[in-house]
């Protein structure tokens, strides 16, 4: 007789605080994108204006200079690199770092099924180019941890995997149908993971940096105890121990990668949990204070006032009311 298979059932929120990494991508969300194909000869260049998005693109085939404001010098692409470019700064594509460009907002009124044709007729290069719009509150943490720039050269695995993503993009933004902007909205996070996953594994995040911090393996092992247990009463010397550190050494290298103090990186990530719990409008000030390991709600009041500028009551209202979550940004702290 046959044996009836056996499956086993996860659920989507298993594993969430498995790391710090997926920790904070299982918080942010994407909540549209919108982008088009270039289709580029040379010679050609197009300068994309700064924006309050993050904007991406990837080279599918040719080759380009990218060219990003304030970052040292360009970097050459080739057909499969993609990048990011996290807080939405000016950059400029182009064939040759001598070739003029155009805005991208006027190469836009010559759209045309998605594609824009440019160019003098050369050697030619197909880049796809867009912007993410995230839901300001629940992706702050992911847009003040990343680099300005993630840039990657992908590997014939993980560029099909961005392709086909890309291709289900166009398919959903191509015509109407029930639950589209759904469908392109998890679409849009699969990409952003997924760009953010293949500069993770490409080894780019050694330098200093929150991504650096994960892989080191003290100062990750400390992320790690932290976000999985957020409400545990840590202290330095706990960490420096979860590290095999003595205290000065791990918070001084902690501050080094990270670019906060462990107990502040601690102390901003469990604010941001708890204006998660209080947007969803169920979970008492009491309860958010427990969740997160304060033993009284004046204890969090005190601290989500310093992070956040408003009282948890006043930032509950704020969001019952619609208004914009109040948040202070401050780069490198969670």
């Amino acid at each position: 007789m046959a044996k009836t298979p056996r499956f086993r059932s996860v659920r989507p929120e298993q594993g969430v605080a498995a790391d710090p990494l997926t920790d904070v991508l299982a918080a942010m969300h994407v909540r549209s994108v919108l982008y088009f194909r270039l289709e580029a000869t040379a010679p050609w260049g197009v300068r994309f204006a700064q924006v309050p998005h993050a904007k991406f693109a990837m080279v599918a085939r040719g080759s380009c200079w990218l060219s990003v404001k304030g970052e040292p010098g360009p970097i050459a692409l080739r057909a499969g690199d993609c990048f990011v470019v996290s807080d939405g700064s000016e950059f400029l594509l182009r064939d040759n770092l001598r070739s003029s460009t155009i805005l991208c907002r006027e190469l836009a009124q010559s759209i045309e099924g998605g594609i824009v044709h440019h160019g003098g007729g050369g050697a030619k290069a197909v880049v796809i180019c867009g912007w993410f719009t995230f839901d300001a509150w629940s992706s702050a943490p992911l847009i003040e941890l990343l680099p300005r720039v993630l840039c990657v050269q992908t590997d014939d695995a993980q560029a099909a995997a961005l392709q086909g993503t890309l291709d289900l993009l166009a398919a959903e933004t191509s015509a109407a149908a029930i639950g589209s902007p759904i469908v392109v909205s998890r679409l849009a996070d699969i990409l952003l993971v997924q760009t953010i996953r293949a500069y993770h594994a490409s080894g780019a995040a050694d330098a200093v940096g929150w991504l650096s911090a994960i892989k080191n393996p003290q100062i990750g092992a400390a992320l790690r105890a932290m976000h999985r247990n957020v409400a545990h009463p840590w202290s330095v010397e706990a960490l420096a121990g979860v590290a095999g550190m003595s205290r000065s050494a791990f918070a001084l290298r902690f501050k080094e990668l990270v670019g906060a103090p462990p107990l502040e990186y601690l102390t901003r990530w469990r604010m941001y949990k708890v204006g998660c719990e209080l947007r969803g409008g169920t979970a008492s000030v009491a309860d958010a204070a427990a969740m997160v390991g304060y033993e009284s709600v004046g204890a969090l009041n005190r601290a989500f006032q310093r992070v956040h500028g408003v009282t948890p009551a006043a930032f509950r209202r704020a969001v019952a009311a619609g208004e914009p979550a109040p948040r202070r940004s401050r780069r490198a702290a969670a």
